[in-house]
């Protein structure tokens, strides 16, 4: 990726600090199995959404990174609605260090990441930049954690028998729709897998969430 990075903090934009996200206690308090009951009751959340995506990240496979792709995206436009409303005007520090904006962040990297195993490269440099123009703490965090690495080459043959079963209940739907053939199975199986994620894309992210913690209570620990 061509360095294109430029210092904000040099120039005088103003820090944005989003407020609490009412889901991060929520998810504390009942944890994965009620995860959807969270996301479901608190749909701003980028946190939630960007823990969907590191879940569907995690699986390994081109069904999971197209999951990623769309829950990222969800999480990353929640969280610019959520940054316009404290005062964002396009540009401007969103420091990794103020907890609430960590959901946002989480988002905007798991895009990056997302885009670039679809082979999105525009998309993932642009999303990479933005890290980097937000918070240079956030983009050493979660590059390290999750490096973009090489473009994967996923073998023709290879399925998933959930995203199988949906492409298949698509294709026996009627065809009202002004959209025919392909092109509307393909938009209402992508409609359907975001909505019925797979035990594995809770697991993955279940898993993230205990290693965040596990981050902050070190972090906790040096700040004293």
């Amino acid at each position: 990726m061509t360095e294109t990075h430029v210092n904000l903090l040099a120039d005088g934009a103003p820090v944005t600090k989003l407020p609490d996200d009412p889901a991060v206690a929520k998810l504390a308090e009942h944890g994965r199995d009620h995860f959807l009951d969270v996301l479901m009751a608190h749909p701003a959340s980028s946190l939630c959404w960007a823990l969907l995506a590191e879940g569907s990240l995690n699986m390994g496979s081109r069904e999971g990174d197209v999951a990623a792709y769309a829950y990222a995206r969800t999480g990353y436009h929640r969280g610019l609605d959520a940054l316009r409303r404290s005062g964002w005007k396009g540009s401007g520090p969103v420091p990794w260090e103020h907890e609430p904006n960590r959901g946002f962040l989480k988002a905007l990297w798991a895009l990056a990441v997302a885009a670039h195993r679809i082979g999105e490269t525009e998309e993932y440099e642009r999303c990479a930049q933005f890290l980097r123009d937000s918070s240079e703490t956030a983009y050493a965090v979660l590059s390290a954690e999750r490096p973009v690495g090489e473009a994967v080459d996923y073998p023709p043959d290879e399925h998933d028998e959930q995203f199988d079963e949906v492409v298949d209940e698509a294709g026996e739907r009627d065809s009202d729709s002004p959209m025919t053939g392909p092109e509307r199975d393909d938009l209402e199986a992508e409609v359907a897998l975001e909505d019925e994620p797979s035990d594995r894309v809770l697991d993955g992210a279940e898993g993230d969430r205990t290693s965040e913690r596990h981050h902050d209570s070190e972090d906790n620990v040096s700040d004293h």
